[in-house]
């Protein structure tokens, strides 16, 4: 009985201990977006600009990352696939706790290497006070960050060894069989680890081997920062013939990779997404193109389209308009007569929108890996955004005339009778204070992308404030989602860039390359494997990663056939877009299946009623293919 007290007490010290440093971690990101409005406000008004500002917001960035990487691990935030957990739930639970055993097994060992490779950096930069920026200008003193980095690499083991310790006593013991299947594989990958160590074996080899643990990792249910994480880290480690080289770029990935002023841009504009879906301003959209579309027939799915591209000009970031219209547009769409399958599929296909319309969160992360402008980005989105949303509007036109049966018994002027009077516009008031905030102020040279994000997340709480949608609690509760989001993406992208350093020592994308540009496939042949690739990646794998994981390889091959990457950045995601629609992973789906109140609409439901809108999306996607300069007819 004493031992149980100690251990719930351990339990709750640790716990309020991980809760506190994921406090700290969201107000810190919150401060972020506080400080960069504060220097867009000294630069442009008072022509006094604050000094370090892109240090501060980088080094906080990092240091918001690991105090709340341990909680994102507690609650499950690290995104993973369900697939395999799903089929050996039910068929053969006991092989899959212990091969959850096994998965965290690893990640504990993994991130107690990383806290590991980070103490020494630490201890150097306390001894010499290192500091980055200008000296007489400004500097800021970097070991405190460096210490949270060894702090929440170090907590984060132990939370994933509190993990198998609960893993252990839950079960009291595991059945021999399972636990030797579940053994099967580690026992694998270290002997052939070890066989590729001591044959010292060619790069290229090791490259193959790597590539494949993580996909099967991946597949088989391990976080895929970590499966990228740990065969990056297993990878340089064979490559270098030296565990303590392994150890260490482990730190300068975690304090290097997400240094960067640009990747602010992703805790903005979610945390603006975040505000705009508080304050209602995509009820607002879908009620402006309601009234608008409402009196064709097909017309209030053509305002589901509608409502989605305007919602997507202002957030960026596909699931929140999966969960925002599944929970306006299905009940209006099912109340007039549309079938629930083309309701829910109509939703989840346009919001594939939020990913290509610009600003996207998506293009920002490409243009941070191809290093490519941003701004171009956006601006080569903006034709591609349009075609696809017309599109999108077409099909629902044409299926509603030539498919009654799929979408449903519908006529005209569908029109919510509750809001049939008065103009559209002041709804659409907030939308167009944002668009004119985030887009303007990029387009117009006022600030750049991660100020624009900066500048809507905190017009956007202001609107919301005056909406009286923002209590103290509900912007708490904000803050906190944004944060998690963040750092589940962040983290990947940590992890990723590690894979990367270990495929580039291995030469496999000059390779490739090399091999495709030397083929008789030519442009046209690497572009249909390159889609392929991303529309199977889908089906398992959330955008983020697919992105990750493929450009390495992809890049240096067109780059080498001489083609725009801005363009190429543009078919990378809308072609990961179909991935959010298509099974078994399919995002925007999940999503909406959850989001929606309905225990009928099942996620086979969803799948099918989106079918024609992927249909619809590779089509696009083809056309962008045969004719870049669609995509590069604004860009000067």
């Amino acid at each position: 009985m004493l031992e149980a007290v100690e251990t719930n007490t351990a339990g709750f010290i640790f716990n309020r201990f991980i809760s506190r440093l994921n406090g700290a971690g969201v107000i810190w990101i919150f401060a972020i977006m506080f400080l960069i409005c504060a220097d867009i406000a000294g630069r442009n008004l008072f022509d006094n600009p604050i000094t370090g500002v892109p240090e501060m917001a980088s080094l906080s960035l990092v240091a918001a990352v690991f105090l709340q990487l341990a909680n994102a691990i507690h609650h499950n935030r690290l995104t993973s696939t369900e697939f395999f957990r799903h089929s050996y739930a039910v068929k053969s639970p006991d092989f899959l706790k212990a091969w959850q055993l096994m998965m965290t097994l690893s990640a504990t060992v993994v991130m107690f290497f990383m806290a590991l490779g980070a103490w020494p950096d630490f201890v150097r930069a306390f001894a010499t006070n290192e500091f980055a920026g200008v000296e007489s200008v400004f500097t800021i003193t970097v070991w405190p960050v460096k210490f949270i980095i060894v702090l929440g690499a170090a907590v984060s083991a132990l939370e994933y060894c509190r993990q198998i310790y609960h893993g252990l006593g839950a079960d009291k013991g595991f059945k021999f069989l399972p636990l030797l299947k579940a053994l099967l594989l580690p026992v694998v990958v270290f002997a052939v680890l070890f066989m590729l160590w001591t044959l010292n074996a060619e790069p290229r080899v090791v490259g193959v081997f790597m590539i494949a643990l993580a996909l099967i990792l991946i597949a088989m249910g391990m976080p895929i920062a970590i499966s990228l994480l740990l065969t990056g880290f297993l990878g340089l480690a064979v490559l270098k013939q030296d565990f303590t080289i392994a150890t260490r770029t482990l730190s300068l990935a975690a304090e290097g990779t997400v240094s960067e002023y640009v990747f602010a841009t992703v805790p903005l504009f979610v945390l603006m997404g975040l505000f705009v879906n508080v304050a209602d301003i995509g009820r607002d959209a879908f009620r402006a193109a309601q009234k608008s579309f409402g009196w064709i027939k097909g017309g209030l799915g053509v305002a589901t389209v509608a409502a989605n591209a305007v919602f997507a000009a202002i957030t960026g970031i596909s699931i929140a308009s999966a969960a925002i219209f599944s929970k306006i547009a299905v009940p209006e769409l099912v109340r007039h007569g549309y079938t629930k399958r083309f309701a829910v599929g109509l939703t989840a296909g346009s919001s594939v929108l939020g990913m290509l319309i610009p600003p996207s969160l998506l293009l920002i992360i490409y243009g941070v890996i191809a290093e490519v402008s941003i701004g171009d980005l956006f601006i080569a989105a903006i034709i591609p955004g349009i075609i696809l949303a017309c599109c999108f509007a077409a099909g629902v036109l044409l299926m509603a005339f030539f498919a009654p049966g799929f979408v449903g018994d519908i006529k005209g002027e569908a029109i919510n009778e509750e809001n049939a009077d008065g103009p559209a516009w002041p709804g659409l008031l907030a939308v167009v204070v944002l668009v004119v905030v985030v887009l303007g102020g990029i387009y117009g040279g006022i600030f750049t992308p991660t100020e624009a994000g900066a500048a809507g997340a905190l017009v956007a709480m202001l609107i919301a404030l005056v909406r009286g949608k923002l209590d103290k609690g509900r912007l708490w509760e904000v803050m906190q989602e944004a944060g998690q989001v963040s750092v589940s993406i962040l983290f990947l992208i940590i992890c990723a860039s590690i894979f990367s350093m270990m495929l580039t020592l291995t030469e496999l994308p000059q390779v490739i390359a090399a091999i495709l540009g030397d083929s008789s496939l030519g442009l046209a042949g690497f572009l249909v494997i390159y889609l392929a690739l991303l529309i199977i990646l889908g089906t398992v794998l959330d955008s983020t990663s697919i992105m990750l994981i493929l450009l390495p390889l992809a890049l240096p091959v067109v780059a080498a056939m001489g083609e725009n990457l801005v363009w190429f950045g543009i078919i990378t995601v809308i072609g990961i877009e179909i991935g959010l629609l298509t099974p078994p992973l399919g995002l925007s789906v999940y999503v909406i299946k959850a989001s929606v109140d309905d225990d009928s609409i099942s996620l086979g439901m969803i799948f099918s009623g989106a079918l024609p809108f992927v249909f619809i999306t590779l089509l696009v996607t083809i056309v962008l293919m045969v004719f870049p300069e669609l995509s590069l007819f604004l860009i000067k």
